[in-house]
């Protein structure tokens, strides 16, 4: 008799899901301007995501809202959004890659004035502690402060206190290498 209740419930929980799914689908669609309409599905799926974090799908409790599913949806696309600007992410279209000039070979003088940069800063960064390291080169591919508290396992002002000491640390030291901007 039990493993039928729980049958029961697990039929039950599948298609609330489906139909929150379906519901946030609709929501996406909605929503989703024309730039970031191909990832519509990852979009819905970090929406179910966000949604198991906060426990509104939850075995035993009533299926949330229509207007909360559309302001989880809601909040996913802006979320994309957002993380897309902060990475400057910019799509290359068929008529500006024309515009970029293409050169069989490249400049010999920029290539080892460009290898002699890095080699700075790998050894600027080869010096400072650890920590501080670890975070400067996370700020330096590019993420942001709260993604490397998190990565870090850091609390967030403690890990904003890494990464400008740190950036501070690594211009004085490309200074004092001779590598200025």
């Amino acid at each position: 008799m039990a493993s039928s209740s729980t049958s029961d419930r697990k039929t039950r929980l599948a298609a609330d899901l489906e139909e929150v799914r379906h519901h946030l689908v609709v929501a996406v669609r909605r929503v989703c301007p024309p730039s970031i309409a191909a990832e519509a599905e990852d979009l819905v799926q970090r929406a179910i995501i966000k949604l198991m974090k906060s426990e509104k799908l939850s075995e035993g409790k009533p299926a949330a809202s229509a207007s909360y599913l559309w302001r989880v949806a809601y909040t996913a696309v802006i979320d994309e959004i957002r993380r897309r600007d902060r990475r400057r992410e910019v799509p290359l279209i068929e008529d500006s890659a024309a515009a970029i000039p293409t050169t069989s070979q490249p400049d010999p003088e920029r290539e080892a004035a460009s290898r002699g940069i890095g080699d700075a800063i790998r050894d600027c960064l080869g010096e400072m502690v650890g920590t501080r390291r670890r975070a400067v080169t996370l700020h330096l591919i590019g993420h942001t402060v709260p993604e490397i508290a998190r990565l870090l396992d850091r609390k967030l002002k403690q890990t904003d206190n890494l990464v400008y000491r740190g950036m501070a640390d690594l211009r004085r030291c490309l200074i004092g290498k001779g590598v200025t901007p």
